[in-house]
């Protein structure tokens, strides 16, 4: 009875999601979307914060910034002032202020040159947010086995709480940019798992944030040259742009290792995420593949 009500619940909140995709530009305030839900309006703006981790003015404010931002990367791409229109701002000025706060560019210079870099962070609370109701499912025919080359990188590595990480994260993603190395250059960036996602210790927590380098690498005492070994893998890709691989690493050692004969390789468990590009469109979307080293 509990997980049918939950289910339901989730079908609930699902309906507003898709309602919004499908509205962008009309209407959607609370008393709209929590009829579609069929909550109570008194109360729909705390459940959908509590189940997606943003508000409704912020998640529709993504979503339209979002569908902006495709628009003006589009090769037949509208007037910026018409976008700004069909994002719900009643002047390109408001819409300005809004996109620079948000992708740290104006709209103007993102069409020119976007920084992709930039633009996954800023949508990132929204992927996070869809995600949440995303049931995950994998079968064996989602596992490719493929031979991998080595591959020379750029490393920092990660010691100690997890809670730590983003600071790492983004003392990397400055080094990158720095270097001329920024995702949208088309290179794969890469996360090496050395522990587990929430080791009993959470200091034992471990993890190399890499990115792929044919160059020398000027290192400044946190980031050193490396090489992910090359070799039989079995990959599994991801749906979404997401840091919790967690769902995909329990099907593989869990279910699909057990069923397939092979054995692991003595090398961890890796990510590669790589930005892929959009047919018809400048914009990019994000593949994410995990790897998992095979004798």
């Amino acid at each position: 009875m509990m997980t049918a009500a939950f289910e339901n619940y989730q079908a609930r909140m699902q309906r507003a999601l898709a309602h919004i995709d499908a509205h962008l530009d009309g209407e959607l305030d609370l008393a709209t979307l929590s009829g579609v839900a069929a909550f109570s309006k008194f109360h729909f703006h705390r459940q959908f914060s509590a189940t997606f981790g943003l508000s409704v003015h912020r998640y529709v404010q993504l979503a339209r910034l979002k569908r902006a931002s495709q628009a003006l990367a589009r090769d037949d791409a509208q007037s910026v002032t018409d976008i700004a229109m069909d994002a719900g701002y009643d002047a390109p000025d408001a819409f300005a202020r809004a996109f620079r706060q948000r992708l740290a560019q104006s709209p103007s210079s993102f069409r020119k040159s976007p920084d992709w870099a930039s633009w996954l962070t800023a949508f990132g609370p929204l992927d996070n947010a869809r995600n949440k109701l995303m049931k995950i499912t994998f079968e064996q025919d989602d596992v490719k086995i493929l031979d991998v080359p080595d591959t020379p990188v750029a490393m920092m590595e990660h010691r100690g709480n997890r809670a730590k990480l983003g600071e790492t994260s983004e003392r990397f993603r400055a080094w990158c940019k720095a270097s001329g190395l920024p995702p949208e250059t088309g290179r794969s960036s890469f996360m090496v798992f050395r522990s587990e996602r929430e080791p009993a210790v959470p200091d034992d927590y471990s993890m190399d944030l890499c990115v792929g380098t044919d160059g020398p690498v000027a290192g400044d005492g946190q980031v050193k040259a490396g090489t992910i070994p090359g070799g039989r893998c079995a990959v599994l890709r991801y749906p979404g742009n997401t840091n919790n691989l967690e769902p995909a690493a329990l099907y593989l050692y869990r279910d699909w290792l057990p069923q397939s004969g092979e054995e692991a390789r003595d090398f961890p468990i890796y990510a590669r995420r790589r930005l892929m590009p959009i047919p018809g469109m400048q914009a990019r979307e994000v593949v994410v593949e995990l790897h998992l080293p095979l004798k």
